[in-house]
C-alpha cells in the first residue's frame, strides 16, 4: 500500500477493547452541529467512513436533510491520489470490512387533500344545521302561539259564519247585510258625557232599593252614557227585539213572507199579556200580524208562535251570538216570570244602533220594524221623560223583579239618540217607573240643548243598495222645497238625489 493509504483508518462497528479512546475535545466556534450526530451514530456502532487528515481532525461526510444515508465511500483530502481499482481481491490486513448500508427513502406523508377539506368545511356545515334546527324551532314555537292566542281570543269564541237569513241571498233584492259581530261595530263611541253621568247616579242613590243599568248614545257624536250597562238583567219582554230583527232577517232572506199564515198550537199559549191566549187552537194569523202584536200589546202567545216558526230556541240563541251577543239567551218560553232569559242594556243599545243604521236587515225591513216599535202601547217609561215633539221607537220589559225599557228616541232638534234603561227592583215596586221616567227627563234636557253635528255618511246609511246620483239635483221652480227629514224612503229613486247629510229616517205615520 502506498504511503497515502496509511494515513486512512477504517472504522468498524466493533472496536478494539484495548484500543484507547480519544479524550473529546471542545466544539469549536466553527464546528457545525453535523458533527455531534456523526459522533452519535459512531457511538451506536454504525459503520462510518472518516477521512483522517494530517492535521489529525475527522471531518464527517454531510447528510442530506431528507435523513437518507449516502453510501459509504472513501473520502481523500484533494492531496492524496486514489488507489486504482485492482481487479483482484485485496488482502485485509487487520482492517475491519466496511459495510454499506442503505437507509429507503423516507417520504413525505402524503397529505389527503379531500379530509382536509372535510375538515375544514366541518364547522361551517356545523353552523348552518344548527341554524336551520333554530329556524324549524321558532317557527314551531310560533305555529305553536299563534294557535293558542287564536284560541284564547274571545272575538274567535263567536261563532264567524253570517246568519242563516244569508242563505238565499239571490232570492231577494233586498238582502240584509248582518254578519258575524255587527252589533260590535254599529256604534261608534267617542267620550263619555259626564254631566249627564252625574245626574243619572245622583238619581239612582236617591233609591238605594233600585239597581240600574243604563246606556244612551248620541249618535251623531257618539258621546255616551255608560252605568252598569254590559250586566246581565232578566230581559222579560224586551228580549222581543232581537226576535222581531231575526224575523224580518228571514223575510228579506225569503224564508219567511209576510202574509204567511202562523197556525196557533196548544203548547204556544202563554198567560200574561197579549190577546191571542184566548183565541181558538188552530186560529191562522200572517206572520206580520203576529209579529206586530208581539211588540205593541207584548202579546206572550206571538212571540212563542215566531220563536217555533223561527226554529225554536237553540237556532236563535246561535244567531244571536253570531251577532256577537254574549248576554242575550232565551231559555225559556214566554212570559218567563222567572226571569231566566237575559239581556243587558249595551246589547239592547248596540242591537237598535245596528237597526237604525241598516246594518240589521233591508231598509224596507228596517222602516216596517220602526212603524211597529213605535206603536208600542205602553208609554209610561221612556216615553214619559220625553218633551212634547219627541217620538220613541221603542219595546219595554216588566216582570216582578226588573223593569226596563229600551229605544230610538228622536226629539224635535233633530237629535236622534239611543236609550236604553234596566232596573233591577224588588218585587213591583213601583219606584222603579219612577226612575227610568226621571232618566229618561235628564237625557233629553240634555240632548235638547246639545247642538247638532253633521253625521258622517255611513252613519246612517246602508251598507248596500245605495248610491250617490252623478248629476246634481235643481230645484225647479215653484215647487216646495225638500223636507231634510222623511224623504229619501217614500220618493221615487232616480228623482229627487239624496242630500249630501243623511237624513233621517221616520217611519210613515
Amino acid at each position: 500500500m502506498s504511503e497515502s493509504s496509511d494515513k486512512l483508518i477504517a472504522v468498524s462497528r466493533q472496536q478494539p477493547s484495548q484500543r484507547r479512546r480519544r479524550p473529546r475535545q471542545n466544539q469549536k466556534a466553527g464546528q457545525t452541529p453535523v458533527v455531534k450526530k456523526q459522533q452519535q451514530v459512531i457511538a451506536r456502532g454504525e459503520s462510518v467512513a472518516l477521512t483522517r487528515l494530517n492535521n489529525n481532525n475527522i471531518i464527517p461526510p454531510a447528510l442530506p436533510s431528507e435523513g437518507r444515508r449516502p453510501r459509504s465511500k472513501i473520502v481523500m483530502p484533494t492531496a492524496v491520489k486514489p488507489i486504482p481499482k485492482s481487479k483482484g481481491k485485496m488482502p485485509q490486513q487487520g482492517t475491519a470490512k466496511l459495510k454499506t448500508v442503505r437507509v429507503p427513502k423516507q417520504g413525505k406523508p402524503k397529505i389527503d387533500r379531500r379530509a382536509s377539506r372535510k375538515t375544514r368545511l366541518k364547522p361551517m356545515a356545523r353552523t348552518i344545521l344548527y341554524t336551520l334546527r333554530l329556524l324549524i324551532v321558532g317557527i314551531g314555537l310560533g305555529a305553536i302561539v299563534g294557535t293558542l292566542l287564536s284560541v284564547l281570543d274571545p272575538a274567535n269564541r263567536i261563532t264567524t259564519s253570517s246568519s242563516p237569513s244569508q242563505t238565499n241571498a239571490g232570492q231577494s233584492q233586498t238582502q240584509s247585510p248582518t254578519n258575524s259581530s255587527v252589533t260590535a261595530a254599529s256604534l261608534y263611541l267617542s267620550q263619555e258625557i259626564i254631566p249627564l253621568k252625574t245626574d243619572v247616579q245622583n238619581l239612582a242613590a236617591a233609591n238605594p232599593n233600585l239597581t240600574p243599568g243604563v246606556f244612551m248614545v248620541d249618535l251623531d257624536t257618539g258621546a255616551y252614557v255608560d252605568i252598569n250597562s254590559t250586566a246581565s238583567f232578566s230581559a222579560a219582554s224586551t228580549i222581543k227585539v232581537p226576535i222581531l230583527i231575526a224575523f224580518f232577517q228571514d223575510v228579506d232572506a225569503g224564508k219567511i213572507r209576510l202574509d204567511e199564515m202562523l197556525t196557533l198550537q196548544q203548547e204556544m199559549i202563554a198567560g200574561g199579556s197579549g190577546t191571542l191566549q184566548t183565541s181558538t187552537i188552530g186560529s191562522q194569523y200572517t206572520a206580520i200580524d203576529v209579529a206586530t202584536k208581539m211588540i205593541t200589546i207584548s202579546d206572550n202567545t206571538a212571540t212563542n208562535m215566531l220563536i217555533t216558526r223561527l226554529g225554536g230556541q237553540e237556532v236563535l240563541n246561535e244567531r244571536f251570538r253570531s251577532w256577537g251577543l254574549a248576554t242575550t239567551m232565551i231559555r225559556s218560553p214566554l212570559p218567563d216570570l222567572q226571569g231566566t232569559n237575559t239581556t243587558s242594556p249595551r246589547e239592547l243599545g248596540n242591537l237598535i244602533a245596528a237597526l237604525n243604521q241598516g246594518n240589521m236587515v233591508s231598509m224596507r225591513s228596517r222602516d216596517i220594524m220602526l212603524d211597529i216599535m213605535r206603536r208600542t202601547q205602553r208609554n209610561n217609561l221612556l216615553p214619559s221623560g220625553l218633551g212634547e215633539g219627541a217620538k220613541s221607537y221603542h219595546k219595554t220589559g216588566d216582570i216582578g223583579t226588573m223593569l226596563g225599557d229600551a229605544g230610538l228616541i228622536d226629539i224635535p232638534t233633530g237629535k236622534r239618540y239611543i236609550a236604553a234603561v234596566m232596573v233591577q227592583r224588588p218585587n213591583n215596586d213601583p219606584a222603579a217607573e219612577k226612575l227610568i221616567g226621571s232618566i229618561s227627563s235628564a237625557a233629553y234636557q240634555h240632548f235638547s240643548q246639545t247642538p247638532i253635528t253633521p253625521r258622517t255618511p255611513t252613519n246612517n246609511l246602508p251598507t248596500n243598495n245605495f248610491q250617490q246620483p252623478v248629476q246634481p239635483f235643481i230645484q225647479p221652480q215653484g215647487m216646495t222645497p225638500l223636507v231634510p227629514n222623511g224623504t229619501v224612503n217614500n220618493t221615487p229613486m232616480g228623482t229627487y238625489p239624496a242630500p249630501a247629510i243623511t237624513p233621517q229616517y221616520y217611519p210613515p205615520q
